[in-house]
């Protein structure tokens, strides 16, 4: 009887005949134990291949040659023979591929090798930011977020209360000013998550003038860092970012605002909405197209002639103290060029791009915030929320909805930290800051209404927070810019 392995190892390390007089000799070198340890000190750059080839092939053969004894088939023991082979290739295989993960010089490599460009995990500093900005969403934003949306205004000293925290401080470099050791867009991306968590609508009031931080920071030349950083750095929160434009398919990266040259100087004309602290700020930071040049982003003053701003109370983000600014020839100098003269060359294309990539994620991170919101009060709500003798949640229907919600969010969130960790590791991140908007503004909208839904009846009065949240994410689809991660 023969029992002819079927491992390719095994068939490719078998001899199918072999001279008598070396078979004692082969034999006894064969049922050696397999000293794994030793084999891969001594042979470092063998591949894994070769590893599971050796192993499986030596215990393979050793197996044969039981089976092929005169004394299994004078003893009848055909069937245990075949079992033994059997279990005999299984662990062969199962030890092989063991050493061969073990001691591979890939995996070796890994440890020491370079550094991943996508992590989910914190470090101390940004954990701690964390538990600072959900207690102050908990315990000041939640319970103003309705007064505020009532009267289309943020609390009067809600602004410079976020700005005690320090966020722009964190956010401005040491070498500016700041206490920042290194600026990183995946603490902004959490600081504008865990804010929205609390109140979109006052999040983008707080954000305003961060916004408008991280504009002089990663594309200011010294002088205008010289001069607007201290007053930020201090606690004056009169500056905003108005790049959105009221008319249909608003396209970031081509403005309908312009700003055409008169000599030296510019003349800006155009309308930008959607402006938070609009009534409020000194300074705007707005976005216009350079005729034959594209667009860039200049600083001007809410005092200037020509700058108007208006009152626009809207669905979502009441709270934000919204405003329109219209812009009627307004003049503005060369050194009002975010960068300076340097920004009309083609890096200034190129941090315009990067501004509107910043900007995307963080809308994404609001979406992120306020949809991790709704959920939490919606899982309690349903479990308590009694209806035919038993709590909603039992129902299939309100099961898979609230289900849904936290796959669609966990996607989200997903893409937009993906995003933001590009920027930090230096890696272009527009296909991702893309992804992230329109998967973030398609279902920001649905998870609201799914809100709604599982409320109810009660979801349509102002008794609960649901109506709010609905309202603010679908400002999501509309917003593409005014915030800069």
């Amino acid at each position: 009887m023969a029992i002819v392995p079927t491992h390719s190892a095994a068939i490719a390390g078998a001899k199918t005949c072999e001279p008598r007089d070396q078979v004692s000799e082969q034999h006894a070198a064969r049922a050696r134990p397999i000293d794994l340890h030793s084999a891969a000190a001594q042979h470092p750059s063998v591949d894994n291949q070769k590893i599971i080839d050796e192993v499986m092939g030596g215990g393979l053969r050793v197996l044969n040659r039981i089976a092929d004894s005169p004394l299994v088939e004078r003893f009848g023991l055909e069937a245990r023979a075949q079992r033994l082979v059997y279990e005999g290739a299984k662990r062969a295989a199962e030890t092989a591929a063991k050493a061969a993960k073990r001691f591979s010089p890939k995996r070796s490599r890994g440890r020491q090798g370079k550094p991943r460009k996508f992590d989910l995990s914190l470090s101390e500093e940004q954990q701690l930011m964390r538990d600072t900005l959900r207690r102050f969403a908990d315990d000041l934003m939640r319970p103003a977020a309705r007064e505020a949306d009532d009267r289309s205004a943020p609390p009067d000293d809600f602004v410079h209360e976020f700005s005690e925290l320090g966020a722009i401080a964190m956010a401005v470099p040491e070498a500016m000013g700041g206490a920042a050791e290194d600026v990183s867009a995946v603490s902004q991306m959490l600081i504008v998550e865990d804010l929205a968590r609390g109140d979109m609508g006052l999040a983008y009031a707080a954000l305003a003038p961060l916004s408008f931080a991280n504009a002089l920071v990663h594309w200011g030349d010294a002088d205008q860092r010289a001069s607007r950083l201290p007053s930020l750095l201090e606690g004056d929160t009169t500056a905003s970012v108005a790049v959105v434009e009221p008319h249909p398919l608003f396209d970031p990266s081509e403005p309908r605002t312009t700003a055409k040259k008169r000599g030296s100087d510019f003349v800006i004309t155009g309308e930008k909405s959607m402006v938070a602290l609009a009534e409020r700020a000194k300074w705007f930071l707005v976005a216009a197209e350079i005729p034959n040049g594209g667009p860039r982003f200049f600083l001007v003053e809410a005092d200037a002639t020509g700058v108007e701003v208006t009152e626009e109370p809207a669905m979502g983000l009441r709270s934000a103290g919204l405003g329109r600014l219209r812009l009627d020839k307004v003049r503005v100098g060369r050194e009002s060029i975010l960068g300076g003269e340097a920004a009309l060359k083609a890096a200034g294309r190129a941090a315009y791009d990067d501004a509107v990539n910043r900007a995307r994620i963080a809308w994404g991170a609001m979406a992120l915030g306020t949809s991790q919101a709704l959920l939490d009060y919606a899982i309690p709500y349903c479990n308590e929320r009694i209806a035919f003798g038993e709590p909603i949640s039992h129902r299939q229907a309100v099961a898979f909805m609230i289900a849904d919600i936290g796959i669609e969010l966990e996607s989200m969130r997903m893409l937009v930290y993906r995003a933001a960790s590009r920027i930090d590791v230096g890696l272009e991140c527009q296909r991702e800051a893309y992804l992230a908007r329109t998967l973030c503004s398609d279902k920001a909208m649905q998870i609201g209404t799914n809100g709604i839904q599982l409320l109810g009846g009660a979801g349509f009065i102002k008794d609960h927070p649901m109506e709010i949240w609905y309202r603010q994410l679908r400002s999501i689809g509309i917003m593409d810019g005014n915030l800069l991660l």
